[in-house]
């Protein structure tokens, strides 16, 4: 009698365990978009433009292919020596990326930022077919309406915003590439964080920058911290290796989100030396 109950008792538990596994694996497939994409973080709203740091700007109203509204801003540079086309991360919005325009405009390139639909002032739900459908109306804007031609382009992306780089780079070729701290791809990145799921098996969103890579057909320069606590250095000496000729690799200090500030001026030496050697 003992013995049955005992034994019911643990069926119970595993029929239990079961089940909350079962409701976890549905709400990681309903939800990984709410996961990834995260633009109220810290917040949604443009808090600032770019004349709070001294920088002139025109506002750009940005249309995508399937009618989407995104909202950008232009950042000329006085030396024009190119188009910088920044592809952002996966949390805030462009508001919170002062520090890279100041970097940029003071190597003397303009910059194209916009926010992803869902983010910021822009329009719709984020998605990875939308993203990459917005840095493609990012692209056009400068092709069809600043006659830039694609050889002074150049597409950086940073964090989820270099898989959006490398997409576009594939499609159109610009000038050159720049991939900082990025993922080889989002299942990949998952089955590290969670390798008791199938997360491969799971996954809605591909965003396979490794992959995307190889197809790429530019000068590109990927940037990754030793000490990145979101997406671990093999990442990106994997990106490199897959990467074609010519190519650079830039090893930086830092957390994900604030390593290129850290380094500062080795950062944007480095920067400027593979621009400057690649785009004229």
């Amino acid at each position: 009698m003992y013995g049955r109950m005992v034994m019911n008792g643990l069926i119970y538990i595993l029929l239990m365990a079961l089940f909350a596994y079962t409701i976890l694996l549905i709400f990681l497939y309903f939800y990984q978009e709410r996961m990834l994409f995260l633009p109220d973080l810290p917040s949604r709203i443009v808090e600032r433009t770019p004349s709070a740091v001294g920088l002139d700007y025109e506002t750009v109203d940005l249309v995508t292919s399937d009618k989407i509204h995104l909202d950008g801003w232009f950042i000329p540079a006085s030396e024009n020596r190119g188009v910088i086309i920044f592809c952002h991360g996966n949390a805030g919005n462009i508001s919170h990326r002062f520090d890279s325009l100041l970097q940029f405009h003071r190597m003397g390139y303009s910059v194209l930022i916009f926010d992803y639909r869902g983010y910021g002032r822009s329009q719709g739900r984020p998605s990875e077919a939308g993203t990459y459908l917005d840095v493609e109306a990012a692209w056009e804007y400068l092709i069809r309406e600043r006659s830039i031609s694609p050889s002074r382009i150049i597409l950086f992306g940073r964090s989820l915003g270099a898989a959006v780089a490398v997409h576009q780079a594939v499609v159109h070729p610009p000038g050159a590439l720049i991939v900082e701290s990025t993922f080889t791809s989002v299942p990949d990145r998952a089955a590290e964080l969670y390798p008791f799921l199938p997360v491969r098996l799971l996954s809605r969103l591909d965003y396979n920058v490794k992959e995307q890579l190889q197809k790429v057909a530019c000068p590109v320069l990927v940037v990754h911290s030793r000490d990145d606590e979101i997406i671990p250095f093999s990442h990106g000496r994997a990106l490199y290796a897959a990467a074609s000729e010519p190519k650079q690799f830039l090893e930086i200090g830092g957390g994900h989100n604030d390593g290129f500030i850290l380094v500062g001026q080795t950062y944007t030496q480095e920067l400027e030396r593979f621009l400057s050697t690649w785009v004229q």
